[in-house]
């Protein structure tokens, strides 16, 4: 990671860290840097989420394209996974998105992503970096050679066409939508509307004063509820989805009213896409994080699973240069390549309920046989991250591992954006879990503290 790109774009306290000022450089280099290999005709797309901030920065960024000559097309606010599914299909020089994902209402970023819909490499990131630092010097043109600036709102249709040709008939479903005040708030219904389900919408506002705030993926309560009381009133299926705030991820509530997370639905997915013959290598790509119970559970279809780094960029890298179709991540990041470029909230959902309906099982007998491991994440503050490789936290690494042998694994790692080192332990005991994971913690503690 640079000094602004860090594992997915450019993220910050709006106006505090990701200043307009900032926004405008990142424009600006951006642009410039994507000028040396696409002709100047195609423009760039941005979208934004909901959040407070987004018309501040967005006008920014804007101003930072155009001044160096490149057309904007501006979509407002839309899902990510539609500013790189419109960039592609346009074929426009890159696509930007504003927004901070499932991060809180004060928070905002950028990401870029090129032409062919996938997000920038990390080496392409460190370019553009170079870049901000002297942007003031890149040309300037004048008169009829500033770029101009077209708002749409019709592009949206293209992305929706894409939902509404992947799903299936799901007449007689009721699906809860929540949609966390987010870049999701008014296609995430729709689609399902449109594929015959009774949708019930929450949180689908254009309110970025609450975005991600105690809804959506980062929280269930309110959804697990909704469906739960649906389920007490309706014949016939009735599940929910719930998005982050930028529409890249999804989490479902079943048909119990239980949580699956991204485990349950990459689970899901791989046998269907297995049990057609579309699963290249028989083979899923997922992270570090993902569950024991989840990999036995592919294991036990046939299926292999590769780890990745945590991020999707990081799966979507082993997928490409392994050749794999299908990954994704324990959050809810699911990618596939027949369908898009990356994570896909509204894709995801339309594919597991469409699963479900075409099998006419419930997303709870469909993720049966992933038991999950009990699974204990701890976060320790620290002034030095490199302490995650001190000789004692090492050791108590090791000593971890061999206590818990073949029935269990640990993941010790510096945060990609915080003063933390994570510590992550998955065995077939809770108790043993929880012990073993605050041991290490308290390793590293410890060699923070010099003892």
């Amino acid at each position: 990671m640079g000094k602004y790109f860090g594992t997915d774009g450019v993220r910050g306290v709006a106006n505090a860290d990701l200043t307009p000022e900032l926004a405008y450089a990142i424009g600006r280099a951006g642009a410039a840097l994507i000028a040396r290999d696409q002709s100047l005709e195609r423009p760039i797309v941005v979208g934004r989420d909901t959040r407070l901030s987004g018309p501040m920065l967005e006008g920014a960024i804007v101003a930072g394209i155009t001044s160096t000559g490149r057309n904007v097309v501006q979509l407002g606010i839309v899902p990510t996974p539609a500013v790189a599914a419109i960039t592609a299909s346009i074929e426009a020089a890159a696509g930007v998105m504003i927004s901070a994902s499932h991060n809180p209402i004060e928070d905002n970023g950028i990401k870029f992503f090129g032409a062919d819909g996938f997000k920038l490499s990390d080496a392409v990131e460190t370019e553009i970096e170079s870049l901000i630092e002297t942007h003031a010097e890149l040309p300037r043109p004048t008169g009829l050679d500033v770029g101009i600036v077209i708002q749409t709102r019709g592009l949206i249709d293209n992305y929706f066409a894409k939902l509404v040709d992947a799903g299936a008939d799901l007449r007689g479903w009721t699906i809860v939508v929540d949609g966390a005040f987010g870049a999701a708030y008014l296609v995430g219904p729709k689609i399902f509307e449109r594929l015959g389900a009774r949708v019930i919408a929450l949180h689908c506002e254009d309110d970025g004063s609450r975005i991600n705030v105690d809804c959506g993926a980062t929280n269930l309560r309110a959804l697990q509820e909704r469906v739960r009381e649906e389920i007490a009133r309706t014949t016939g299926p009735v599940a929910g989805v719930a998005f982050d705030g930028d529409a890249d991820r999804a989490l479902f509530v079943d048909e119990t009213g239980e949580v699956l997370n991204g485990d349950h639905a990459m689970l899901i997915v791989a046998r269907d896409l297995d049990a057609r013959g579309e699963l290249p290598g028989d083979t899923v790509v997922g992270t570090v994080m993902a569950n024991m119970g989840f990999e036995k559970a592919l294991e036990r279809e046939g299926i292999r699973l590769v780890r990745a780094a945590v991020g999707d960029r990081y799966v979507l890298e082993a997928m490409r240069a392994g050749g794999y179709r299908f990954g994704g991540e324990q959050s809810g990041h699911l990618i596939d390549l027949q369908r898009g470029t990356t994570g896909d909230g509204p894709m995801s959902a339309v594919a597991l309920f469409s699963i479900a309906a075409r099998a006419q099982r419930s997303l709870h007998e469909l993720a049966a046989g992933l038991a999950v491991y009990p699974q204990v994440l701890l976060n320790v503050r620290v002034a030095d991250k490199s302490i995650a490789d001190h000789p004692t936290v090492r050791d108590a690494v090791a000593s971890a591992e061999r206590e818990l042998a073949n029935d269990g694994r640990i993941l010790v790692r510096p945060s990609g954006t915080e003063p933390l080192v994570r510590v992550m332990v998955e065995a077939g005991d809770a108790a043993r879990t929880r012990a073993l994971a605050e041991s290490v913690a308290a390793a590293i503690r410890g060699a923070a503290r010099g003892v």
